[in-house]
């Protein structure tokens, strides 16, 4: 069993920043993969990056590549979703979620535990 805990979200002009956090109750697994996807409403839940914890390979939709960072903070199990030069088209519920395993990063079927999910709000 792995709880997430996400925060950080808010409401931010075009070209700003913000910083989500994800803390997850332990990281005992070797091949435990964080992944964070956002939903838009009227929208499917989208891949948003994800970050595989024992050799630390981090993967990002083609949308946030160059914008989006993700690092961790191993003695606080914490992820870090660091979102920079955001746009009105970001706007979406935040989830951080996770697995344990091989499989598909990218796919919402492949995550067994998910956050509460953090709104975040982009002004034009």
């Amino acid at each position: 069993q792995v709880d997430l805990e996400e925060s950080g979200g808010g409401l931010v002009q075009a070209g700003g920043s913000l910083r989500l956090s994800c803390a997850a109750s332990a990281i005992t697994f070797s091949n435990l993969v964080m992944g964070w996807f956002r939903q838009a409403p009227g929208k499917e839940r989208e891949f948003v990056g994800a970050l595989r914890w024992s050799v630390g390979s981090i993967y990002y939709a083609d949308s946030v590549k160059g914008r989006f960072t993700i690092t961790r903070d191993s003695a606080k199990n914490t992820v870090y979703l660091q979102m920079n030069n955001l746009k009105p088209e970001d706007t979406a519920v935040y989830y951080c979620a996770a697995y344990i395993g091989g499989g598909t990063y990218y796919s919402t079927r492949t995550y067994d535990y998910w956050g509460q999910g953090t709104q975040v709000t982009v002004s034009s």
